[in-house]
């Protein structure tokens, strides 16, 4: 019996990028370097403002977690606005959607704490709380990025027209 081969094994990772050629391989590498960082620093500027958030206005136990919904519904409407406007309307530098999209805005909107949050409440027996949290922090974060999204399309239009 033959080996088994995957299909994608002879598809191309980047189309422009030949692997086989060291100096393209180096590139590549070097390239990532300032993606990374600008990652990193929206990260942290991004947690932080989390952070602040949650010590601003915390949660009692039991109760639904009204901080980090807001966090993650305020999140959602600023990726649509941000999206737009860089796929849209500016020409942006090839930092700026990693820095802030990737970076700060998921820094800031934490869906790692909402899954907690959940948890907490049902092991706390606040099930229906929770359910309430999960459901609503879905269909909000959802409703806030198309939302956001069509209102300055709609707004970018207006000022064009």
């Amino acid at each position: 019996m033959g080996e088994a081969r995957s299909p994608v094994v002879n598809e191309p990772t980047d189309p422009d990028v030949d692997l086989h050629v060291p100096a393209q391989r180096r590139e590549l590498r070097q390239g990532q370097w300032p993606v990374i960082a600008a990652v990193s620093a929206g990260g942290a500027i991004g947690a932080a403002a989390r952070y602040g958030a949650g010590l601003i206005w915390p949660t009692a136990p039991g109760a639904f977690p009204l901080t980090t919904f807001l966090v993650n519904v305020i999140g959602c409407a600023v990726m649509g606005v941000f999206m737009v406007v860089i796929t849209e309307v500016w020409a942006a530098h090839r930092l700026v959607r990693p820095f802030f999209g990737t970076g700060v805005l998921g820094g800031f909107t934490t869906f790692s704490t909402y899954a907690v949050d959940f948890q907490k409440l049902v092991e706390d027996r606040h099930a229906g709380t929770g359910l309430a949290y999960l459901a609503g922090t879905m269909l909000a974060a959802l409703a806030a990025v198309w939302t956001a999204a069509t209102l300055t399309r709609r707004a970018v239009a207006w000022r064009q027209a």
